[in-house]
């Protein structure tokens, strides 16, 4: 009887433990719940503190595990130390899915960070000379909307159609005779000493304490990178409709976060409305 009590006991406590958080189980029937959600630094982080008390007076406690490299949080989603995370927008996370065999998916979209042609020792894109180097992130999603910015600016031609699919290997006219010096995006800030210009992400240009406004080009609003690129919240795909998740990205995408978005980053981070 004494064991057959203590089974009994054991079985609650651990289906207490499964409902406590989300964990990477379902927790849409506790009405408070923590979410652990990875982001990087600038802006994610910041704007999920923002968020974290608007989410505790609707249940969620939000944990925020701040990440600096762009593989962690998607292998934490995988192995479920992370219940969520934002850092990455569609078109990385499809790459991921691919080369991992996994089922990640967005459940909303949140921002948009428009790419920027900076400054190195060329201090505008008319002086660019012949043979410039050019650093662009050495991963093939950002690399594709480095080389589209690079277009956009009338500095080489792409085959067409190409668009968000865009390698070196696509460019059809390069009359300067651009060098492309493919950089881990994180470290695109620091190279602008030793390359012409960099083609930075908006993130890591705001980290390296670099002003949209002081890019010598950006990336139009219209472009298909804006209509492709927006910064989503990722899950696992059986956690898409978890209450939780479903409350944060609903406080990411309301007036407050929105208005946050706008008048904090001054132009580096768009809110998608």
């Amino acid at each position: 009887m004494k064991k057959k009590l203590l089974s009994v006991l054991l079985a609650a406590t651990l289906t207490a433990g499964v409902f406590s958080g989300c964990g990477g189980k379902d927790a849409s029937s506790d009405a408070s719940t923590t979410l652990k959600v990875g982001a990087s630094l600038t802006p994610h982080a910041e704007i999920l503190k923002k968020a974290k008390p608007i989410l505790e007076k609707e249940g969620v406690t939000l944990e925020i595990v701040e990440i600096e490299d762009s593989v962690t949080p998607n292998t934490g989603l995988l192995e479920g130390s992370l219940d969520a995370n934002y850092f990455q927008h569609q078109p990385y996370l499809d790459d991921f899915n691919k080369e991992n065999n996994s089922d990640l998916v967005s459940a909303g979209s949140i921002h948009y960070e428009p790419f920027g042609i900076y400054a190195g020792k060329t201090k505008s894109l008319d002086e660019l000379p012949d043979g410039a180097t050019v650093a662009v992130p050495n991963n093939v999603t950002n690399e594709a909307r480095a080389l589209l910015l690079l277009e956009q600016e009338g500095l080489l031609k792409l085959k067409e159609g190409v668009d968000i699919k865009a390698t070196v290997n696509d460019i059809v006219e390069n009359k300067k005779n651009i060098k492309f010096e493919e950089v881990a995006p994180e470290q695109l800030v620091r190279s602008l000493p030793d390359v012409d210009v960099a083609v930075i992400n908006g993130n890591y240009a705001i980290e390296g304490g670099l002003h949209v406004k002081d890019a010598l080009a950006v990336e139009s609003d219209q472009s298909v990178a804006a209509k492709t690129y927006a910064n989503i919240v990722a899950v696992q795909k059986k956690d898409k409709d978890n209450a939780a998740v479903k409350k944060l990205v609903e406080v990411l995408q309301g007036e407050e976060i929105q208005k946050f978005i706008e008048e904090e980053y001054d132009g580096a981070v768009v809110p998608i409305h």
